[in-house]
């Protein structure tokens, strides 16, 4: 039964597993992407999407959270420097997990995740443009004109 298990526990203790992750975000912040396997990708995403989150907003408070997590302070340097900026315009959805195939040793499901914004090969073919927001509700509608009656100008004459 799998009651009150919101999370992966990766077959590892908590503080294991927490120094696991945290490694492999410091990993993925430097180099950009990294290969593992999906079950450990998908961990990943949730580990490292909110302090993408918190790292676009430069305050003490934000760096001091991102540092009790990752815990190695040239990753978080990097992180609200180079990084932060980059992504700054994005609403979330900051990394990508494309799975590879299997591993040879073990046949595990292996993945490359990455932080999408530094991917030249799919962003190549479009340009960097800012894009706004849309509301839910419809856009202006176009001012309808009243038909003209050629009767009434028919009339005056």
């Amino acid at each position: 039964m799998r009651h009150g298990k919101k999370f992966n526990h990766l077959g590892r203790q908590t503080a294991h597993r927490k120094s696991m992750l945290a490694n492999m975000a410091c990993s993925l912040i430097e180099h950009k992407r990294i290969n593992t396997t999906v079950a450990k990708a998908k961990a990943l995403k949730q580990f490292v999407e909110p302090m993408i989150t918190k790292s676009k907003t430069d305050t003490t408070h934000n760096r001091r959270i991102v540092m009790a997590k990752l815990r190695q302070k040239d990753a978080v340097a990097e992180l609200f420097r180079d990084v932060a900026p980059k992504i700054g315009d994005r609403p979330g959805g900051y990394t990508r997990i494309i799975k590879l195939g299997n591993r040879l040793g073990d046949n595990a499901d292996m993945a490359m995740i990455e932080l999408v914004d530094y991917n030249e090969l799919y962003n190549a073919g479009k340009p960097e443009k800012k894009t706004t927001r849309r509301s839910r509700r419809g856009g202006k509608k176009a001012a309808i004109t009243p038909p003209v009656d050629t009767n009434a100008s028919n009339e005056e004459e």
